[in-house]
């Protein structure tokens, strides 16, 4: 399936989640198994060959690509999340989005210095909870071999707020 008919299955949502925020509904896409079973090979194939340890997703959908990645790449999976849903001891990054701000957490002993690990997430939009979870992965040492996501809202120029790693894009709008 190519990246026109992947494209074609993510809706826009107007005003979602306030006014004059055009809101991209993957829910469409995850519904055809072929457009799943595609973005997931397209967004972890490009990183079969790094040597990637755990794959981590950022909170939510980025655990619904990631876990599989990570299935796929024969490594484990690291769930990054929302405040207070983590039980362990957690380290903490606040950052800011297009309609607000917010944070994200980690497992302190979640990852060991020097693992090599793949960022995974639906959407690149501002690049705010993204660039947030590099520092994350940063604080814990870890090696980010690259970040994947199904979608780059390139004109909102969110890749200019990450770390110069390897970034892949299955769709750009």
């Amino acid at each position: 399936m190519d990246n026109k008919k992947l494209s074609s299955l993510i809706r826009d949502v107007p005003d979602f989640p306030k006014p004059g925020i055009s809101y991209k509904d993957i829910t469409p896409l995850l519904k055809e198994p072929s457009a799943l079973k595609a973005a997931l090979s397209a967004m972890g194939n490009p990183f079969l060959n790094d040597k990637v340890e755990l794959v981590v997703g950022i909170e939510s959908r980025g655990f619904i690509f990631g876990a599989p990645i990570a299935i796929e790449l024969g490594c484990g999976f690291i769930p990054m999340r929302k405040p207070g849903k983590l039980p362990a001891e957690t380290l903490s990054q606040e950052y800011d989005l297009e309609y607000g701000s917010d944070s994200i957490e980690i497992h302190a002993d979640a990852i060991s210095a020097g693992q090599k690990v793949l960022l995974v997430d639906d959407v690149l939009a501002t690049g705010g909870t993204l660039a947030a979870s590099c520092l994350l992965l940063d604080k814990l040492e870890a090696e980010i071999v690259g970040i994947s996501v199904l979608a780059e809202l390139s004109f909102l120029q969110g890749r200019k707020k990450l770390p110069d790693c390897r970034f892949e894009a299955v769709i750009d709008y």
